[in-house]
């Protein structure tokens, strides 16, 4: 049996696993909601229900009583059906070629062909047309949520300075990964709306007194779209968190549990998983190196560009000099600079590239190498120690304020897309 495909789309729309799924149930489709120019069926509904039942089995997380999974997923396939459908009207579309390459990443990710793949998937219950559709979804909902909100958050050089000065000033570089139960409670809220958050909350308290695991009671109970997932928010540094979060996960013992807190959200409670030192410097390996390279075109067949390249290879061999050689062959823009780089760091260029670096001598030259840009000679010139500590806290700094406003962009996004929205459920009957 194949493990999970890693899939880099993290929007959730679908949920995917290698594990035993029941047979199709084979009875009447119905509508059980309009959302709307859309609806959702029963169908739909059942067969998202068992995929993450499914899933959160795999995952150790105790699956929820059927009422309260099926409140779950319905409101998270009403969310997407809402996005799918702004998607369309304003026209994001995922072309076949699109979807086809993405599709092979992912067979590629599993040590997989295509056919071996698409076998898998039968065997594992999911119809490959099916798989597909969802595929295609998950990427049209990504370019949805980079238009409309990430692509729309700004950080600017005062806010990292602040971050960064905060946490000087704490001295406290700790990171924690923590979990959450979210009580969903606008602050507009009426007072009815209120009593209900509130004996919520009680109930969620209760149960996790009486021995409830907080994965299972998240499942149960909250409103947070990683409900299912066990809550789980993952590693967040101290200043990637709002302060009210930082302040009570200070004060709780790995394993623990805060009480309840209000934000602008709702009703929060927290569980602190792991607590790690964070780094304060950063020393790396860099790189001094020029390259050439050939892009294969309509003109330059690969092959033809591998010959080409491995004769101003032999060139440079025989003395030719290679910032010459640069200057008059490569395709890249570092051309007329004799196609000098300048310093590289690791993670800065492709793994290809970068491991042919690494195995190079000082003024070594590299024999012809594929990337995905094409083919490259490599030379490299000098090496050095560098601390990288300020480039990489300002980095960081902006990747998680980044981060931090873009979550809660997305979460009141999706409120409002929610609230303005026409949904009318015809749940009345069981199933």
């Amino acid at each position: 049996m194949l493990s999970a495909f890693a899939f880099a789309l993290s929007v959730g729309t679908s949920t995917y696993t290698f594990a035993a799924q029941k047979a199709p149930i084979e009875k009447m489709d119905r509508i059980i909601a309009v959302v709307d120019q859309s609806v959702i069926t029963e169908r739909e509904l059942l067969g998202r229900m068992e995929s993450v039942k499914a899933q959160m089995i795999k995952k150790g997380v105790e699956v929820p009583p059927d009422e309260i999974l099926q409140k779950q997923i319905l409101e998270r396939l009403i969310v997407d059906s809402l996005q799918l459908q702004l998607a369309a009207q304003t026209g994001i579309k995922v072309d076949d070629a699109q979807l086809d390459k993405t599709i092979e990443r992912i067979a590629e990710q599993n040590n997989m062909t295509m056919p071996a793949f698409k076998k898998a998937l039968e065997e594992d219950g999911m119809k490959f047309y099916k798989f597909r559709e969802d595929i295609r979804n998950d990427i049209i909902l990504a370019r949805l949520r980079e238009r409309d909100v990430d692509n729309k958050v700004n950080i600017s050089e005062a806010e990292i300075d602040n971050y960064l000065s905060t946490q000087e000033k704490e001295g406290d570089l700790d990171e924690f990964n923590i979990s959450q139960i979210l009580i969903r409670l606008p602050e507009d809220s009426s007072p009815e709306d209120i009593q209900k958050a509130r004996t919520r909350t009680e109930q969620v308290i209760k149960a996790l007194s009486e021995g409830m695991s907080f994965e299972k009671a998240s499942a149960n109970f909250s409103d947070a779209p990683n409900a299912l997932d066990g809550g789980a928010l993952g590693w967040r540094s101290g200043q990637q968190m709002p302060p009210e979060f930082l302040e009570l996960i200070k004060t709780l013992q790995v394993g623990g549990v805060s009480r309840p807190f209000r934000s602008g959200n709702g009703v929060h409670i927290l569980k602190l998983n792991e607590r790690r030192a964070g780094t304060s410097t950063l020393i790396v390996e860099q790189t001094h190196v020029r390259h050439i390279l050939l892009k294969p075109n309509e003109v330059l067949s690969d092959k033809e560009a591998k010959q080409k390249i491995e004769g101003i290879k032999e060139r440079i061999d025989h003395g030719t000099p290679f910032q010459d050689m640069a200057r008059q062959y490569s395709d890249d823009g570092s051309a007329s600079n004799g196609g000098d780089l300048g310093w590289i760091s690791p993670g800065d260029t492709v793994p290809v590239f970068e491991k042919t670096m690494a195995e190079l001598a000082v003024n070594e030259v590299s024999a012809p190498i594929r990337s995905q840009f094409g083919w490259h000679v490599i030379q490299v010139l000098e090496r050095r120690k560098q601390d990288m500590s300020k480039e990489s806290k300002r980095l960081k700094a902006r990747q998680e304020i980044r981060a931090r406003k873009a979550e809660e962009a997305y979460n009141e996004w999706i409120h409002e897309l929610r609230d303005k929205a026409f949904v009318e459920l015809r749940l009345e009957d069981k199933f």
